[in-house]
């Protein structure tokens, strides 16, 4: 008799092999790239922190009027020549407005009755990436102003005529990463930002995903060349403005979706205090208008995502991980826009457009709203006469 397992015996024996290979490398096919996943994760050095949360103990501000549509009936200034036009300033002598573009050029648009027949010339190139501007002084000469720029990438700058003098890149021995915003003081002190010192504009999403204080606000003397620092651990430190009776400054922490108060004169010199808190988006740059109010430009609505992922480090640690090896993603539609506010940062107004993203600055000339931004082309204009924000029922 032969030495052999029977036939269906042995049959039985390969199927059963057969099936667990086939067992194994599903496995390694589906298991092997969620390991993989998991270990890059863990070994990756991007480590976001909690954000408090708790500090948002209300729902997301409104205002009692509202444009719900800005685009419509909105028209673009410079729209060909203007790239990523951050931060808006307006010489009322000249009738000019200023602009810094990505770059690196401060750029004039001269305004006429049709937005889409202003005509813009290049002013000055500081080299870097222009953000946030202020005049020192203002002189019915263009020519002859003196800005002070916060740029991205040198520092803050004073520019005269044809000069471009770097005034300082760190405070502390701490270089500066990202100058932002800027306003002058009546008596010349300089208040600026520096959103970061440690990521670049071109990882400013990392600063804000990472959820740590990185920002400082900041004041440099042109007469003693001192820089200091005058309020640090801020969350994205961004626009800066001076109130109407110098007595304090606005400033927007934009992770935390919020402005504050510092008092620079008086008996309340040094201190900190709220001015507004769990607004509708992400605050950039804030100007004032000259007729009793504060323009909040908000580059993008507090969304569900975002919700979450202040919620949750993870979600933060994997998307940092996909700008860091994949590029920042499209920007996509995210209601931005202009919130309005008065002198104690009660909400006036709100104008937003779902179509619309990544606003950062606003102007009020007259009748017309001028709306920067960052990224895309061109100044958006809009006639508030015509359309106006309204009472929503």
């Amino acid at each position: 008799m032969p030495n052999s397992m029977p036939e269906s015996v042995s049959a039985d024996t390969n199927s059963s092999s057969s099936s667990s290979r086939l067992w194994l490398v599903t496995v390694f096919l589906t298991g092997g790239p969620v390991f993989l996943a998991m270990l890059v994760y863990k070994l990756e050095s991007f480590d976001p922190a909690p954000i408090p949360v708790h500090e948002f103990t209300h729902p997301p501000l409104t205002a009692a009027l509202r444009n719900e549509r800005m685009l419509q009936g909105s028209e673009k200034v410079g729209y060909g020549v203007l790239k990523g036009p951050e931060d808006l300033l307006y010489d009322a002598h000249s009738k000019l407005i200023y602009t810094g573009c990505e770059d690196g050029w401060i750029k004039r648009v001269t305004l006429n009755d049709s937005p889409a027949d202003s005509l813009v010339h290049n002013w000055i190139n500081t080299g870097g990436r222009p953000l946030g501007i202020a005049f020192a002084n203002s002189d019915p000469d263009a020519d002859l102003i003196t800005m002070i720029v916060a740029d991205a990438y040198k520092g803050l700058l004073k520019i005269s005529g044809n000069s471009i003098v770097l005034l300082t890149d760190e405070a502390e021995g701490k270089k500066f990463k990202l100058t932002d915003g800027v306003d002058v003081a009546d008596d010349g002190m300089i208040y600026f930002t520096d959103a970061s010192y440690k990521y670049y504009l071109r990882e400013y999403i990392l600063d804000i995903f990472e959820g740590k204080p990185n920002g400082r606000l900041l004041s440099f003397d042109p007469v003693t060349k001192e820089t200091k620092v005058l309020v640090s651990d801020l969350y994205f430190a961004n626009g800066v403005v001076l109130s109407p009776d110098q007595t304090h400054l606005v400033y927007c922490e934009t992770s935390m979706r919020r402005c504050r108060k510092f008092y620079i004169k008086g008996k309340n010199a040094g201190r900190v205090e709220k001015f507004i808190e769990t607004l509708p988006g992400l605050p950039d740059n804030i100007r004032y208008d000259g007729e009793g109010h504060y323009l909040i430009a908000l580059a993008t609505e507090f969304s569900t995502y975002w919700d979450l992922a202040y919620r949750y480090p993870f979600i933060r640690k994997v998307s940092g991980m996909v700008v860091r090896y994949l590029g920042m993603p499209p920007m996509g539609k995210s209601s931005s826009g202009v919130f309005i506010v008065d002198l104690d940062g009660k909400p006036i107004a709100h104008y937003y457009d779902p179509e619309m993203s990544l606003v950062s600055s606003a102007i009020k000339i007259g009748d017309h709203l001028y709306c920067g931004s960052v990224h895309h082309r061109g100044i958006l204009h809009l006639d508030v006469n015509q359309h106006p924000a309204r009472a929503i029922i």
